[in-house]
Order: C-alpha cells, then sequence, then structure tokens
C-alpha cells in the first residue's frame, strides 16, 4: 500500500470521464507515474479526464506543464477531447490562471459528478473489485517497470477490497 504521507493519485479509469484524485501535492518528484497512465488512456481512447484538487496541496511548474499537454493533446484528437479540472483550491487556481491554462482546459466549481465517478469502484461488488485487483497485479508480475504505474490504482482497490470484505 502507498505511504499516506507520500502524494498520491487515485484514479477510476473504467468511469467516463476518467477521474483522477490528486492527494497531497503534486510535483517534478511525483508525477512521472500520473503522465505515463494520462499516455496509456489517451492511447486507450480515453476522450475526457476530469481531475479533482479538493486535496491537492500544490502543484509545481512540471505538473502544470503535463497538464496543459494533456489538454492540447486531447483536443487535437477527432472527436477531439477534452479535460476538466474541479475543486482548485485559491492558491490551486491562481497558478492555473497566472499560466492561462484556463484557456485549455475547462475548470470547474463544483465537481460532484467527478466525486460520483470516483466512487463508482467502491459500489461494485467484491468480486468485480477483486477481478480488476488482479488484472492489474497481472500487468505488474508481466512487468517490474508497471509497479510504479499501477501501484495506486492497486493500492485503491485493495482498500476497496479489504472494506467490502468487511462490511
Amino acid at each position: 500500500m502507498s505511504d499516506p504521507q507520500q502524494p498520491t493519485f487515485l484514479v477510476n479509469a473504467y468511469a467516463d470521464p476518467v477521474v483522477v484524485k490528486v492527494m497531497g501535492k503534486a510535483n517534478y518528484l511525483n508525477c512521472n507515474s500520473f503522465r505515463e497512465f494520462i499516455g496509456t488512456i489517451i492511447e486507450g481512447g480515453c476522450r475526457r479526464i476530469f481531475i479533482d484538487f479538493t486535496d491537492c496541496k500544490g502543484m509545481d511548474s512540471t505538473f502544470l506543464g503535463i497538464l496543459a499537454g494533456t489538454a492540447i493533446e486531447l483536443r487535437k484528437l477527432s472527436p477531439a477531447g477534452e479535460l476538466v479540472i474541479g475543486n482548485l483550491s485559491e492558491r490551486n487556481y491562481e497558478l492555473i490562471g497566472n499560466l492561462g491554462l484556463q484557456n485549455l482546459l475547462t475548470v470547474i466549481d463544483d465537481a460532484e459528478s467527478g466525486d460520483d465517478n470516483l466512487k463508482a469502484l467502491e459500489n461494485k461488488e467484491v468480486s468485480e473489485a477483486k477481478k480488476i485487483l488482479e488484472a492489474h497485479q497481472n500487468l505488474t508480475k508481466a512487468d517490474k517497470e508497471n509497479e510504479a504505474k499501477f501501484q495506486d490504482v492497486i493500492a485503491f482497490l485493495q482498500n476497496q477490497v479489504e472494506e467490502k470484505e468487511h462490511t
């Protein structure tokens, strides 16, 4: 399981839009796996991504550059995709605005639909969550480099399975 003191990215790659919840600070030290994940889902046909910043403690220019690149890449697709971000703190909103990123992506204040999609995995049956967890664990067995790419997804799914089994 990931260290609760470390920044993480919780994801629901099976929702439409795909939902990413940023927990902690998003910076050059931890955003490489995020960038790889975004690239993978876009290659897989994803056209809509929602990023929830409710628990984001800050962002650096590297992470902001990844957001910009993602928004540009999604706009180039046919049909065009969209990057939506929501629940920004005042400081994070300021960072987005100072760089003009609000012109590339959609900023929303009330992002309850993102929360609903992130909770979608919580509402699945334990057996289905176990199958999804097992699939991701198989990816890490197939190639050790996939461990970093899917560690947060696996941790999220393990928590969901454990919670469902104990209820």
